[in-house]
């Protein structure tokens, strides 16, 4: 059985459970996930097309800018072609194939095209009613399969290597949007399929921004620079941030810095099977919160990373899970304050039978 049989058997099982009867997958990582599609949608009301899966069919819906892709990709599907009235037509097949009700992906759904096809289905010969899929794939998705595994530890392996280049090459002077640049050019050569997301490069007191993006400002010597950089790697992502200084840093920023190594590494040591992820979040928040500094840790410890470079499970206080074998996420804590600067450390790690086996490689730590 191949590789997507296996994942769309898990899905048949799912539904077999669940009130909907076929499944209407419309984002990009679930559908690369599901049947090796890999076309991407490049805005939230664009579309490379959908895919339709229940106990008797699948399907893969798309135009004809994406037909031959998708015959090519998709093996285990039917490619059906719509160049007019996508929607119509979507309507059309879900009805053929005795759908009863559709269950959809309500993260992914704009309210417009949901109001749409619930117009067209209220009108077919027997009415399908419609059903949130309440994250059935991306539950598949938290598990990591050795595939899956291989890939993102290759795209860990690669991002790391990328990242001891750049801090190798940092110089004072050098800008923020310079030092983006780099890396983007360092990741196509690399033999990445891309970038993961965009380079933050935070410098001085744009580094107590966690999502900063790059400005003109110059690094200087004894300030935080902050390099979150990824790539992707047969669809799979990585995900890595240090924090470097071109010179010893000030006595306070050294004492931030040993406080969020040390809060990352108790986390990578104590997490394990079986733990809760608020736990785990905990055993890093509480060293920050011991020295001082619980106010300027804001956001959750880590994320998962996939074929998203953010995606469950969330490593926070906020809907806790179990986490489990095969799962891969960030450890990422971190101290920010506003107009003086930030410190953020993330590692990528796989959840084993013994605990968190880190897979980014990148050296560029200090023992202040």
């Amino acid at each position: 059985m191949s590789l997507f049989h296996r994942r769309i058997a898990a899905l048949r099982e799912r539904l077999s459970m669940a009130e909907p009867d076929t499944a209407w997958v419309i984002s990009s990582e679930n559908r690369r996930y599901l049947s090796g599609y890999s076309a991407k949608d490049s805005t939230i009301t664009e579309s490379s097309g959908c895919l339709l899966i229940n106990k008797d069919n699948c399907f893969l819906v798309t135009d004809s800018r994406y037909t031959i892709q998708a015959r090519n990709e998709a093996e285990d599907f039917d490619i059906k072609t719509i160049d007019k009235n996508m929607l119509e037509g979507l309507g059309g097949i879900v009805t053929m194939m005795g759908t009863k009700n559709l269950g959809f992906e309500e993260k992914h759904l704009t309210w417009g095209v949901y109001r749409d096809i619930s117009a067209i289905l209220s009108k077919a010969s027997e009415p399908v009613s419609l059903s949130p899929l309440n994250c059935m794939i991306e539950d598949m998705r938290e598990i990591k399969d050795e595939h899956e595994i291989h890939a993102i530890e290759t795209s860990a392996v690669m991002i790391s290597e990328v990242m001891d280049a750049v801090v190798d090459d940092l110089e004072p002077g050098m800008s923020e949007k310079e030092i983006a640049w780099k890396i983007q050019c360092m990741i196509h050569d690399s033999g990445a399929d891309g970038l993961a997301f965009p380079p933050i490069v935070a410098s001085g007191s744009n580094s107590a921004l966690p999502h900063a993006v790059p400005t003109d400002r110059k690094i200087e010597s004894h300030e935080p620079v902050v390099l979150d950089i990824g790539l992707e790697f047969e669809g799979y992502c990585s995900d890595i941030t240090r924090t470097v200084f071109l010179q010893d840093p000030t006595p306070e920023f050294g004492k931030i810095y040993r406080t969020v190594r040390q809060a990352q590494l108790r986390a990578i040591e104590g997490i394990k099977p079986g733990m809760s992820t608020d736990t785990a979040d905990s055993l890093a928040r509480d060293i920050i919160n011991d020295a001082g500094y619980g106010d300027f840790f804001k956001h959750a410890l880590g994320h998962g990373v996939g074929l998203a470079v953010h995606e469950r499970p969330r490593l926070g206080v906020t809907g806790p899970v179990v986490i489990k074998e095969g799962m891969v996420f960030t450890v990422e804590p971190g101290i920010y304050i506003p107009g003086l600067g930030g410190v953020r450390l993330e590692e990528m790690v796989l959840i084993n039978t013994d605990g968190a086996r880190i897979l980014t490689r990148a050296n560029s730590f200090y023992d202040f």
